[in-house]
């Protein structure tokens, strides 16, 4: 076994999730991924607690199997009781994305996966209500997705995973500093992005290598009906086992009013009516891991590069609204990247914090 898988499970237990004795552990990963279960199941037990294998959400075949064979009429008798009697019983969820084929269900109707999504949302809200941690493991089908040889992408991977973590986030900290307290931001890119939204009483989260492995952003919460303007995500993003390219939305009062795409806009449309809550943000994330410096049409690792910015339509986590403020809710939550390295600013309260991707605190920021 590589050393680095080891140091990998070993990064998961003892920083991102802190697994204690006695912890009932879920780890939920693709069959390809199996040396890091492997090393999982070692470092768990090591740990003093106890786990089970799964592969409840990344055997795509199996998924897809079931969405093509069903009529896609979701009821309630169709709700999986026993996989949330297994979350509500874990302690610990860690999941592993990888695959031997990055868009097994790119057959599948997308009206079909938006209902098997709104079906088993109360699934996701169980997984984010327990410790969490969700990764990836680098196979041949990911590395030919980010156009690289499967042993630069294993170096790629694991670069980005086996790092300082509390280096990372020190640097980040400086970014909580400047986005927590604030009460609006704006966000320009050319003549494509020009949008606004208020951040008053929710709080920006330092992500370094905790839920999310690897980390490398600070994110929040808009409020809920303040964004307003127009965004042209010009990174693609893969959704439902497609590519969706040059995502435009237009926003008035929170709510998503005009949408295209260049590829795949019938799938962005199912995407904003699975509910109410997914044409409005959840997530604004600001990308600073500056060693992952590669688009790989992987969100895991695109949504942290440094000179980046994603929004997520869809569900905004827990942890980033405030009390008293509404949180919006919904069965997905879908990144979407804008490139902020030329004719870009990051605006927080009429002072720009960023411009062309490096920020105030960093060496070669233009004031």
């Amino acid at each position: 076994m590589d050393p680095r898988v080891r140091e990998h499970a070993e990064i998961i237990v003892e920083h991102s999730t802190d697994i204690e004795p006695g912890d009932d552990v879920v780890i939920d990963a693709h069959p390809v991924a199996e040396d890091l279960v492997v090393a999982l199941h070692e470092a768990v037990a090591d740990a003093g607690a106890t786990a089970l294998a799964v592969q409840e959400r990344f055997g795509k075949r199996f998924r897809r199997a079931y969405l093509r064979s069903h009529d896609g009429e979701f009821t309630e008798r169709d709700f999986p009781d026993h996989v949330l009697a297994l979350y509500e019983a874990m302690d610990v969820y860690v999941g592993v994305r990888s695959a031997d084929n990055a868009t097994e269900t790119s057959d599948v109707p997308p009206e079909t996966i938006r209902a098997y999504d709104q079906l088993t949302q109360p699934l996701l809200e169980e997984r984010l209500d327990k410790t969490w941690c969700l990764t990836q493991y680098p196979s041949a089908a990911f590395a030919q997705l980010a156009e690289m040889s499967t042993e630069a992408y294993e170096d790629f991977v694991w670069d980005a995973v086996n790092r300082d973590w509390g280096a990372q986030r020190d640097h980040q900290e400086r970014m909580v500093e400047v986005l927590d307290p604030a009460s609006e931001v704006r966000i320009r890119s050319g003549e494509t992005t020009d949008v606004t939204m208020r951040l008053d009483g929710m709080a920006t989260i330092n992500d370094y290598g905790e839920a999310n492995l690897p980390g490398g952003e600070v994110f929040t919460a808009p409020v809920v009906d303040s964004v307003a303007g127009e965004v042209l995500f010009d990174k693609p993003v893969y959704q439902q086992g497609r590519e969706i390219t040059d995502v435009r939305l237009v926003f008035e009062a929170g709510e998503v009013v005009e949408h295209e795409a260049a590829k795949n806009e019938a799938v962005l449309t199912e995407i904003l009516n699975t509910d109410e809550g997914a044409r409005r943000l959840g997530e604004l994330g600001i990308g600073m891991n500056r060693s992952i410096d590669r688009f790989t049409y992987n969100m895991l690792f695109d949504e942290k590069m440094g000179d980046t910015v994603h929004m997520a339509v869809g569900r905004a986590y827990d942890e980033c609204v405030g009390e008293g403020n509404e949180r919006n809710d919904s069965a997905v939550h879908v990144d979407m990247i804008v490139d902020m390295s030329e004719d870009s600013t990051i605006e927080v309260d009429g002072e720009v914090v960023q411009r062309d991707g490096t920020f105030r605190f960093e060496d070669g920021f233009e004031a």
